[in-house]
């Protein structure tokens, strides 16, 4: 509350804000930005920057205090939707994934396209059988590095490389091996179109998980991808709905409800939060309205609640994919300068020249970083409180799919890998534990990927604890949630309250409306039974001459002053 405080009083002082966006290759795009500003500007500045037309399928991602993430609208103010503190901090990612990204018209939106799939793929999001994660991985490195070398590149050269969670000594020997013999002259761009066919294939292409939980309490992770509905459960992909068969989608608190083609509820789920459940929804909105419609003249205002006075209304506002797809076969230009990473560190895939960079961690986290590790790596490995990153073994756990089985409709479960799908806690977009960042850090020195501080989207936009008197430090875990558990009952009640003026102010509208619309047609020369009887009563003819005649030529009086001023004029 303290933060909201403060930076509403720091909004009303400032007219500038200073706005810095990492952008796909982790270089960082800073600006300064009007108060009123709304999220269309930056977005069109960042544009401007990458000189890139095919902008439909990007957005602009920020996380607020309570590390919920959330896409930035582009009709609002970003003050308003900004819940820190100036400046601000956010990320420029995938919003919509192409269902064709190898087809894109331009080469730098195809690489933007394929940064993020790195990305993914090195996250744990994208899964693959074996012997795709090789190609996958020897294609970054012909994109990055160019042809095989032996004066560059010594032996094992592939595993200063990090493309995955965690990746077998057989991996690694197979793509360099790959590199070397089969991807010899490629071109950086031929080598990404070739990634991008590869991974458009693969079972898990597109997905960005919710964690949720179904009606028996299991964890599930909930997805939309240029296909349809998905959701993951376990190491299978126990529904997929074609964007064609959903109809509705709703949520109330944390319950998020899918409808099918005869508007009945087939999938329940509960998000973690409300707020979490309110993202979800809004991005399902978003991706149906995105893929499923043929024109954005379709776009329809949707209410997260069946009963019109309750709930949340939400608006797609952009095109849809088939006008992008029309508008991107117009363009007619010199293909713009790509400057690619090439060998500078990445915290996506770490260059063979500098490695794995512990000194991303921000100066001022690193030293309480540090003392953490020393007072002890043991108590923060086994906290109960951190979020697992996902483990994967690269032997026989990747299993292969092809877009055609993934297309086949939702009968059945599809198994996607032999352990269970679990994302790296990068993209989770619920609360996380305020000590995730020591934990992350004692992860990559015992061998896992740091996936906190590699992404960085944890944090972006979210001020840290200790740098300012926003979070009171010495507060402890019991208070926090008994904090928040007398916050969401004050909220509960909060909101019963709004519905119930909701409904109170619509029930007084509509008998407004309707009084003037029987004075109307009272007064009108319409001859109907009813109406004569009405007339003849004496209490509307005191309603008439005590008080329409005199308003009504007051009226008069009035249009008349105001029609001789203008004729005057």
């Amino acid at each position: 509350m303290l933060s909201r405080f403060m930076s509403g009083s720091i909004r009303n002082l400032e007219r500038e804000y200073s706005c810095t966006v990492r952008l796909l290759d982790d270089t960082e795009y800073t600006c300064t930005i009007q108060r009123d500003a709304k999220g269309q500007y930056l977005f069109d500045l960042i544009c401007h920057h990458l000189n890139l037309l095919e902008k439909d399928y990007f957005g602009i991602r920020y996380v607020d205090p309570d590390k919920q993430r959330h896409w930035l609208e582009v009709t609002k103010s970003i003050a308003k939707q900004m819940k820190c503190q100036p400046p601000f901090t956010m990320c420029l990612r995938v919003k919509f994934y192409p269902p064709e990204p190898a087809a894109l018209k331009e080469e730098i939106t195809r690489y933007l396209v394929f940064l993020q799939i790195k990305r993914d793929l090195y996250h744990g999001r994208l899964l693959c059988k074996t012997s795709d994660a090789a190609m996958l991985a020897a294609h970054i490195l012909q994109a990055e590095i160019g042809d095989y070398d032996p004066g560059k590149h010594p032996e094992g050269y592939s595993s200063k490389f990090q493309f995955f969670p965690k990746h077998s000594e057989r991996l690694e020997r197979r793509i360099a091996d790959l590199h070397k013999t089969e991807l010899i002259g490629q071109t950086p761009e031929t080598s990404e179109r070739n990634f991008l066919q590869k991974a458009q294939m693969l079972e898990t292409y597109g997905v960005d998980p919710h964690p949720c939980k179904d009606v028996s309490g299991n964890p599930a992770f909930l997805a939309f991808t240029p296909f349809g509905f998905v959701v993951l459960q376990g190491n299978k992909r126990v529904h997929f709905l074609k964007w064609t068969e959903v109809t509705k989608l709703k949520f109330e608190a944390k319950t998020f409800n899918v409808y099918a083609n005869q508007k009945e509820i087939i999938l329940t789920y509960f998000a973690p939060t409300p707020e979490a459940c309110k993202h979800l929804w809004k991005c399902g909105v978003e991706n149906q309205a995105f893929y499923k419609l043929e024109k954005s003249s379709q776009v329809r205002t949707v209410s997260s609640s069946n009963l019109f006075f309750k709930g949340s209304r939400f608006r797609y506002s952009g095109r849809v994919a088939k006008e992008v797809m029309e508008q991107s076969s117009k363009i007619k230009r010199e293909p713009p300068e790509i400057h690619r990473s090439g060998l500078v560190p990445s915290r996506s895939c770490p260059s063979i020249t500098h490695g794995p960079r512990l000194t991303s961690v921000p100066r001022t986290r690193r030293r309480a970083v540090h003392i953490s590790i020393m007072e002890g790596l043991e108590s923060l490995r086994d906290s109960a409180h951190s979020t697992p990153v996902r483990s994967v073994s690269h032997g026989e756990s990747f299993m292969p799919r092809s877009r055609s089985q993934a297309t086949d409709g939702s009968e059945g479960t599809a198994v996607i890998s032999d352990e269970a799908y679990s994302p790296s806690d990068s993209v989770l977009p619920t609360p996380v534990a305020d000590h995730s960042m020591e934990q992350a850090v004692s992860r990559q020195i015992n061998g896992a990927p740091c996936s906190i501080e590699e992404e960085k989207e944890s944090e972006a936009g979210t001020p840290m604890r200790g740098e300012g008197g926003d979070f009171g430090d010495g507060r402890s875990a019991q208070e926090g949630a008994g904090g928040d558990l007398s916050l969401s009952e004050v909220e509960q009640v909060n909101k019963f309250v709004l519905s119930v003026l909701r409904l109170l102010l619509v029930t007084i509208g509509l008998l407004f409306v309707l009084l003037l619309l029987l004075i109307i047609l009272t007064e009108s020369d319409l001859d109907i039974a009813f109406l004569r009887d009405i007339r003849q009563t004496p209490e509307f003819e005191q309603f008439h001459y005590e008080y329409f005649c005199p308003l009504r030529r007051w009226f008069a009086c009035k249009l008349r002053w105001v029609g001789g001023l203008l004729i005057n004029k």
